[in-house]
């Protein structure tokens, strides 16, 4: 796997080396393709999958579709009616002893909608899941796809550490973005797809999101222009993939691909091999408090948040609008974050 990941002495699971991982929000049209990449990852020992009743497929459908694969991962389903709240609802089963849970709830941002208005509703589903980690699981790695990522993962960071807990355990995938500026450098130049390897710095949503083409050899004959209107298609993606489902849909294969990506890194540093992937978290590397850039985890988790390289006049002048940017929607989840308390 190429894309942005760096692993240090990879190598085939033990026994010892074999965690438990929950995906919540496991019957989504992302979470059962991050569900079916997890169930085939030899690091994986249990999985849970876990989502509301009444979606449109029952989590248990997922859990007994999957046990089929011929993988030694044990699936699980847990499932809650949408009024419960699973700090005290879900069976202690479903989050006790995981290493890893990925968190793929949430709505849809609609027509219309302020950033804001969705912040309220996403980080409120977000907080029942946190809270229930808090609880069940407080040393586990939470991988947020929840939008808007750039708001959501300082409010619950924040919430965690109000707890006392590391916030850095709280982690935003923004692995997709790294996944599409991997692809479309190679069909601007044809160099080996896994060879390329894009750093994308910044945030997880249109100007905030900085792929540095110019860390990237394969981009060295590419032209100012080409990598300027590389840099908007990696902005613009998710309504690429909207407008080509007519819009009855978003990035879901994809998006569930690339969680698998950042699921796999931290699992692979939870055994011990050191693996880097781009993540969005707790950062000092800029004046931002938060910020994406590439993560190396290790066997505690987030062992590394990696220094920015020299940027090139282009890239530097654009870094300054995606920190102004971002430093608006990290401002509205911390100031969620002061309204609120995980209740444990």
């Amino acid at each position: 796997m190429g894309n942005c990941q760096c692993f240090e002495g990879f190598g085939l699971a033990s026994k010892k080396d074999s965690f438990k991982v929950c995906i919540c929000g496991g019957a989504t049209s992302i979470g059962q393709q991050l569900a079916l990449l997890m169930a085939t990852n030899t690091f994986v020992k249990e999985l849970s999958v876990y989502d509301l009743e009444g979606s449109m497929v029952p989590a248990e459908g997922v859990a007994a579709d999957l046990s089929h694969l011929e993988f030694p991962c044990r699936v699980k389903a847990y499932s809650l009616p949408a009024q419960a709240r699973p700090v005290k609802d879900l069976p202690a089963a479903c989050l006790e002893g995981c290493s890893l849970v990925l968190v793929t709830a949430g709505v849809p941002r609609k027509p219309g909608q302020s950033r804001k208005d969705l912040l309220q509703v996403n980080a409120g589903i977000a907080k029942l899941v946190v809270e229930a980690c808090a609880k069940r699981c407080p040393e586990a790695i939470i991988g947020l796809i929840v939008n808007p990522v750039n708001s959501v993962v300082p409010a619950m960071a924040r919430l965690y550490e109000k707890k006392g807990l590391d916030p850095r355990r709280i982690v935003g995938v923004t692995t997709l973005d790294v996944v599409r500026a991997n692809k479309f450098v190679y069909e601007a130049t044809g160099a080996p797809v896994d060879s390329i390897n894009v750093p994308v710095i910044g945030g997880h949503a249109g100007k905030s999101v900085l792929p540095l083409f110019s860390q990237e050899k394969a981009c060295a004959e590419l032209s100012l222009e080409h990598r300027q209107f590389l840099d908007q298609r990696v902005q613009d993606a998710g309504a690429e993939i909207v407008k080509a489902k007519c819009g009855k849909g978003s990035a879901t294969l994809s998006l569930g691909y690339a969680g698998y990506l950042l699921g796999s890194a931290v699992l692979n540093g939870l055994a011990g091999n050191r693996t880097t992937e781009c993540a969005y978290v707790k950062s000092n590397v800029t004046e931002l408090p938060f910020f994406a850039s590439p993560v190396t985890f290790g066997p505690r988790g987030v062992d590394r948040v990696h220094q920015l390289p020299r940027l090139d006049t282009y890239e530097t002048e654009r870094l300054k609008e995606a920190k102004q940017i971002l430093q608006a929607e990290i401002t509205m989840g911390l100031e969620y974050a002061e309204t609120t308390d995980l209740v444990i």
